[in-house]
């Protein structure tokens, strides 16, 4: 029996299922192809036993491979690799898989003519392409120690992994192209926009055009006829004003002078809200932004907030004004809703989601590592037939003339938009939780991948 590697012996039909179960998941977030053939290497084929681990990546011209990734003794630089092995397609048995786009197995490398003798020859190989679209974009090798190292069930394991990384090349690939298509834009608009000097007003324009959702574009056509016609009113009634004769015909014109302002601040609320899509994130520590936040705002906010905070809490990549206004937003609402007093619990907790684990908190949440921020309340709470509604645009359940009803609309816009989500769960009587989902900070996540969190 081989000691080397069987997949009876060392690696069962579970640990295989688990661990491309694992692999399967972790592929939605990992960002490039450099750190796709080093997952690969290290979390994939590593873990399933294998002595060692090369993977080389062929060039645009189909002429060679070039290593970029390895796992065991040929890796004993963490993920650097020092001189590189470069191997012409058609040239030994790794070249040769690249040439034909066919997996091998290699029983016994001293009777293959084709092998190329490493600084610690082996004796058996087992070696599959990466192809996509037709073409080979590189080769997973491994070899061994032993003589018939290598057999039908290693060679499916491989086929599979292959199969895998191939399909996040495309997606890689298709994000690149979608980059690309971006940047072409950017050059035909600057081209067509030449007069313009001012980098940001472009930059803004471009966004608003490429980014504005419907209603933003409406919102925005909406305010500007209607201010047309409140600059009419408004200039005809200062010439009404200089021209009243009487007390009583002044105090009408200036209460018709205040409408139009109010008019005025209407529409500019709604372009608030029509292009709150514009964010700069940048990678915040929540708990620091909670705290400073309840500091700041302790007239507003009345008894302090309970806060429990998790001490190892992931970075994360969100617009720290939006989320400051975000936060603020509910915690104003908690206390509208504890008119006879209660307490406002503020909670943060690390939040790993994988289709595999567990089912999303929330409905559209993506796999993926999130920092949860829950805000619950003690207050009336919310009748579950009005749950849906309260992040409707204009949906208030608040007296006439004390809400905007446009807050709880504007938080699950950001939230949503910095890539995370919302969820709200509310007991009529007993109180109201609101759960946000932010993403970690994209430099973090191969870190996490890396130790297995």
């Amino acid at each position: 029996m081989n000691t080397y590697f069987s997949v009876q012996d060392q690696v069962n039909e579970a640990t295989a299922l688990r661990t491309l179960n694992i692999f399967a998941v972790d592929l939605i977030t990992i960002p490039s192809v450099e750190d796709l053939f080093w997952y690969v290497a290290q979390n994939v084929v590593g873990k399933l036993h294998f002595v060692d681990c090369v993977i080389y990546q062929a060039n645009e011209a189909q002429t060679e491979l070039t290593q970029v990734a390895a796992w065991g003794e040929k890796n004993p630089y963490g993920r650097e690799i020092l001189n590189p092995m470069i191997i012409p397609f058609g040239h030994g048995i790794t070249g040769q898989v690249a040439q034909t786009q066919s997996a091998i197995i290699i029983k016994d490398l001293l009777k293959d003519q084709n092998y190329i003798p490493d600084t610690q020859p082996a004796r058996s190989e087992i070696c599959v392409p990466l192809i996509f679209r037709g073409r080979v974009v590189g080769v997973i090798d491994s070899e061994s120690p032993e003589p018939q190292a290598f057999g039908e069930a290693e060679l499916e394991i491989l086929r599979t992994v292959a199969a895998m990384t191939s399909a996040k090349l495309e997606l890689l690939a298709e994000t690149q192209r979608s980059k690309q298509r971006y940047q072409d834009l950017l050059v035909s608009h600057a081209q067509l926009t030449q007069e313009t000097n001012n980098r940001k007003a472009l930059e803004a324009k471009l966004f608003e055009a490429r980014k504005l959702e419907a209603i933003g574009r409406l919102t925005g056509r909406f305010a500007h006829e209607f201010n047309n016609l409140l600059t009419v009113i408004s200039g005809n009634l200062e010439f009404l004003e200089c021209a009243a004769t009487t007390a009583e015909t002044a105090d009408i014109l200036r209460d018709a002078q205040d409408a139009a302002n109010r008019g005025a601040k209407l529409i500019r609320d709604m372009l608030t809200f029509a292009q709150r899509t514009r964010l700069e994130p940048a990678v915040l520590d929540i708990n620091r932004c909670i705290t400073t936040l309840c500091r700041q705002h302790t007239a507003i906010l009345g008894n302090a907030p309970d806060l429990s905070l998790a001490s190892d809490l992931w970075p994360v990549l969100i617009d720290p004004k939006g989320f400051d206004a975000a936060l603020l937003n509910l915690a104003l609402n908690a206390q509208d809703a504890m008119p006879e007093g209660g307490l406002l619990s503020i909670k943060t907790e690390n939040y790993a989601h994988s289709l595999v684990a567990s089912a999303p908190a929330a409905p559209d949440l993506l796999p993926g590592r999130y920092v949860c921020v829950s805000l619950t309340d003690q207050g009336v709470g919310i009748a579950s037939d009005r749950l849906g509604q309260i992040f409707d645009p204009f949906f208030t359940s608040k007296s006439v003339g004390t809400g905007a009803g446009l807050g709880l609309s504007m938080v699950k816009g950001f939230i949503q938009q910095s890539g995370g989500a919302v969820t709200v769960a509310s007991d009529l009587g007993r109180g109201t939780t609101v759960q946000l989902f932010i993403p970690i900070a994209p430099s973090l996540v191969n870190e996490l991948l890396t130790l297995g969190a």
